[in-house]
């Protein structure tokens, strides 16, 4: 089959994370990437702007060609850690973190996207507050999935296993930390091509203030999900065209891999071993990209998710005349999402009046679409020019301190003052006003 590469050998490595992997057997009812698979963004249909990535494989060339002297000479505070090429900023919670990794198959659907595959099969990270730093820091991502991400953009000046090296905070089954029932679970969705592990940092921030945190690898969504039996599937979806109905399959596919993940993590059967500490009635989501407008869609679906976040992501879902009444945040770049200007920020404005309940549309000035990721953080080490006006780790602590503070405001009912009115600290964050179509 076309879409699903040689296999690989397999040990510890092929939990997409890096985290060892624990194989579920659940019972319940191709081709290789293009280029532009580096993107999230789609083509514009009818010249629609919509869910806008700033950088494609051009950039991930122009890492190709940055000599390790550059980096050699940069300032001490940029200088990758302990001889990594590149590596995550710490997290700023009180917990160490430990990650693992779950294979899942749901049997009582076919794949979305390959139907001749009879049952859907999910990677899953979990990132998680741990009793103490364990002996081995979990790999970013495979040597193999670091292959196929650098082939598939037609990059061979760097070794095959450049982006496997990225340096993580989290380590690898490290002991989970907690009462039982005593930690909210969080979902991430990634954008679409995006591997699961392009949101490790916010994951590893949220574990380190005492969540457990899955982020979901849409299988045959991206270039490379590693499994367990070493197959690594690609991105079939890549190939497709796409329309606004086709986005609109894609959010509710997602959905329906949102909802088996906690029947699975909140179930009697889970396989993690730290899954009585989960608190089934403090779960919420956020999504990048596709990923945050699946958000939505996956809250219609399931009323478990008690609150979300599309960040950058625009929306084909529509939530219906009921509306929808839980929390809501939306959190995006100003060049796409200002209310009034474009048809991107128009899908906002069509879900903003259905929302019911708590909600805040915010923007960051300066960021671009991977400000808000780990790509935003990683290529300003290596010192390449994104397009962003604010430096990726300024983007990701304000991502990680917005969406941690809407996090503990309606899962843990503490008071955000931050999420009412514009920051000093954080002069960047803009509110937005959408019935007068202000940001300020």
């Amino acid at each position: 089959m076309g879409h699903v590469t040689e296999p690989v050998e397999t040990d510890s490595r092929y939990g997409g994370a890096g985290a060892s992997v624990h194989i579920a057997k659940i019972t319940v009812g191709g081709a290789v990437a293009k280029r532009g698979a580096f993107c999230s963004r789609r083509p514009a249909p009818q010249g629609r702007i919509l869910r806008g990535g700033a950088v494609a494989v051009g950039l991930l060339a122009i890492m190709a060609t940055t000599s390790v002297a550059s980096a050699q000479s940069a300032p001490a505070s940029s200088v990758p850690a302990s001889g990594s090429t590149t590596y995550l900023p710490k997290p700023t919670g009180s917990h160490p973190v430990g990650t693992t990794s779950l294979y899942l198959k749901d049997t009582s659907r076919p794949d979305p996207w390959v139907p001749s595959v009879k049952a859907r099969e999910l990677m899953v990270s979990l990132w998680y507050p741990a009793k103490s730093p364990g002996r081995k820091r979990a790999p970013y991502m495979t040597p193999k999935e670091s292959e196929l991400l650098l082939k598939s953009g037609k990059i061979n000046s760097v070794p095959a296993d450049t982006l496997s090296k990225t340096r993580t905070n989290a380590f690898t089954d490290a002991s989970p930390a907690g009462r039982k029932h005593g930690l909210p679970l969080i979902v991430l969705s990634p954008g679409h091509t995006k591997p699961r592990t392009e949101l490790t940092a916010l994951a590893e921030d949220l574990a380190s203030r005492g969540y457990v945190v899955a982020a979901i690898d849409h299988t045959y969504e991206n270039v490379a999900t590693t499994f367990p039996d070493g197959r690594v599937t690609t991105c079939v979806t890549c190939e497709i065209n796409k329309n606004p109905a086709w986005w609109e399959k894609l959010a509710k596919s997602r959905a329906a891999d949102v909802s088996f993940v906690l029947d699975q993590l909140t179930g009697s059967h889970s396989q993690w071993k730290g899954t009585r500490l989960i608190d089934p009635s403090r779960i919420a989501m956020a999504g990048h990209s596709a990923g945050g407008a699946s958000t939505i869609a996956a809250m219609l679906k399931d009323s478990r998710i008690r609150a979300g976040i599309d960040i950058d992501g625009t929306t084909e879902v529509r939530i219906p005349g009921s509306g929808l009444a839980r929390p809501f945040l939306f959190l995006g770049k100003p060049s796409t999402y200002t209310p009034g200007q474009g048809d991107a920020a128009d899908t906002w404005e069509r879900d903003w009046k259905q929302l019911k309940g708590w909600k805040r549309w915010l923007l960051v000035t300066g960021a671009e679409h991977t400000s808000f990721t780990d790509l935003g953080v990683l290529v300003d080490q290596i010192g390449i020019d994104d397009g962003a006006d604010i430096s990726g780790a300024r983007a990701m602590e304000i991502t990680r301190r917005y969406v941690s503070a809407f996090f503990d405001l309606h899962l843990r009912k503490k008071p955000q003052p931050l999420l009412d009115k514009p920051s000093t600290r954080y002069p960047e964050v803009t509110h937005c006003t959408v019935e007068t179509k202000t940001c300020r």
